[in-house]
């Protein structure tokens, strides 16, 4: 389990926290984004204790999102702690965390979200869209960004089908977003769509 970490708010709508998982060798990362509905939080890893006060004072949890079945990471806990459901596309294996609320491609849990579905990347991803503070985009595996690699693709031994993936990620175009957020990496803050375009482009 990683050490529980402090969040940041890097838009008046949105929160980031991060912190190394030594098993995995990598950055695990989380998000919450503030709806009129309340606060979601996504594929959240621990938090300390002061900063789920600061999270509680911000507003009211509404729920929790995954957005692949290796994201569960700690949800079960906040979902009890918040008592929220916990919202994800994909069935889990063996049914580790009961009372799931499935969300399908076009569906969300509030109007201010948007879910899109990302094939070929891992079981069930997904990709939340919010039109708000110019755009936001969060996403799970299917991109990345962290240090060595820089802003890429999942990559190909970790897919299930990494052309299929990169058709995939397209839709995304279809929205206009300043900001990405990953479940592994670094957000990235401004000029969100043509980053994506350029490295789906290069990548043709």
């Amino acid at each position: 389990m990683t050490a529980p970490a402090e969040f940041q708010q890097i838009a008046p709508n949105l929160f980031f926290w991060q912190s190394y998982d030594s098993q995995v060798k990598a950055d695990l990362s989380s998000a919450a984004i503030a709806t009129p509905k309340g606060i979601f939080l996504v594929d959240p890893i621990p938090l300390t204790d002061p900063a789920i006060d600061q999270l509680r004072q911000t507003g009211a949890v509404a729920g929790v999102i995954v957005t692949n079945v290796n994201h569960l990471r700690v949800s079960a806990q906040f979902s009890t702690l918040f008592s929220v459901p916990i919202y994800a596309r994909a069935a889990f294996p063996n049914n580790a965390t009961p009372g799931i609320t499935e969300i399908k491609d076009g569906t969300a849990p509030c109007d201010a979200l948007a879910v899109i579905a990302i094939d070929g990347a891992a079981p069930g991803e997904i990709a939340l869209y919010s039109a708000e503070h110019r755009g936001v985009l969060i996403i799970g595996d299917a991109l990345i960004n962290f240090e060595p690699h820089g802003f890429m693709f999942l990559p190909r031994k970790y897919c299930s089908n990494q052309k299929e993936m990169r058709r995939s990620l397209r839709k995304l175009l279809a929205y206009k977003f300043e900001s990405i957020l990953f479940a592994h990496g670094t957000p990235i803050l401004s000029q969100g769509t043509g980053r994506l375009r350029q490295l789906l482009d290069a990548g043709a």
